[in-house]
């Protein structure tokens, strides 16, 4: 099996350009890092990250301390803004706490827009690369809700505020209605992603069969019981890698996007090496059946 690639091509945006949109096949994610958020950005873009995921959601996000970082490193000529790839969320009131980014009170179309303007002053940006719906409004099915958010999101594409959209957080069938009937498809879906599901297997199909980018989150805290198995930790052994490179180039090698938000820069490092990591058909099988 080849070398995970350095980049992954996500469905067309449908932008004024119509361009693929291009993503670094590791992102770093920064949800849960509070005051430490800044400097772990810039750790892990001094690292080598290029992929950068954050979400305009206070109570589990610090976007703004994202953005201090991109403006360092962009300031400072450590990293370009072409070479990155920056990614935030739209989030709907229940997942909030007080700090909302929007007025409450207005039509979700609005609250949409007024998010994505607050996400572009905190991150400094004149253009986001990825703008994700942080989770429909239901557990099953689209609402009305839903479709309001997701056709200002279609809009900022129009307006050139965002390159592609994203949706997280879904079933299957939810993406599968919103990919199939979307002006603007996604062009990713990003979810917790377990292995005790087939790493999330049904959404997997459904986003292989709509062209959308699969992104992977919680790899491995989702499933400490399955990567602390003897066989797990004797593969990883065997390769000369850890279990979390070990993880992180398997989930390439699904043609996953995996995120990564660890906060010791060694293992940012470490991370960013698996992509070199040499897997065979039957290692990714045998990772494949961990969780069964």
């Amino acid at each position: 099996m080849s070398a995970a690639p350095a980049e992954l091509e996500a469905g067309r945006a449908a932008g004024p350009d119509g361009a693929a949109v291009r993503v670094p096949w590791l992102m770093y994610g920064t949800a849960w890092k509070e005051d430490a958020t800044a400097d772990c950005v810039s750790r892990a873009l001094d690292a080598g990250f290029r992929a950068i995921d954050t979400a305009n959601q206070r109570k589990h996000y610090h976007e703004a301390g994202v953005g201090e970082a991109l403006r360092a490193a962009l300031d400072g000529g450590r990293v370009s803004r072409d070479a990155l790839f920056v990614q935030t969320k739209f989030t709907f009131a229940r997942g909030q706490d007080h700090r909302l980014p929007y007025d409450p009170r207005a039509p979700i179309g609005e609250q949409v827009a007024q998010s994505a303007r607050r996400s572009l002053a905190h991150l400094g940006l004149e253009r986001l690369d990825s703008l994700v719906l942080h989770g429909p409004a239901q557990a099953v099915g689209l609402t009305d809700a839903d479709w309001a958010a997701w056709q200002a999101m279609e809009r900022l594409v129009d307006e050139g505020v965002t390159r592609a959209l994203g949706v997280s957080n879904v079933g299957a069938d939810q993406l599968d209605e919103l990919a199939g009937l979307a002006r603007i498809r996604p062009a990713f879906v990003q979810n917790r992603c377990y292995a005790s599901r087939g790493w999330d297997a049904r959404v997997r199909k459904v986003a292989d069969r709509h062209g959308v980018v699969y992104q992977g989150f919680s790899l491995l805290t989702a499933n400490r019981r399955e990567l602390e198995a003897p066989a797990v930790e004797a593969l990883a052994a065997a390769r000369g890698a850890t279990v979390p490179q070990l993880v992180f180039r398997f989930a390439a090698a699904l043609g996953m996007l995996p995120l990564t938000g660890t906060t010791s820069s060694e293992h940012m490092r470490e991370d960013l090496a698996a992509r070199d990591l040499a897997l065979g058909e039957d290692d990714v099988a045998a990772l494949l059946a961990c969780g069964r």
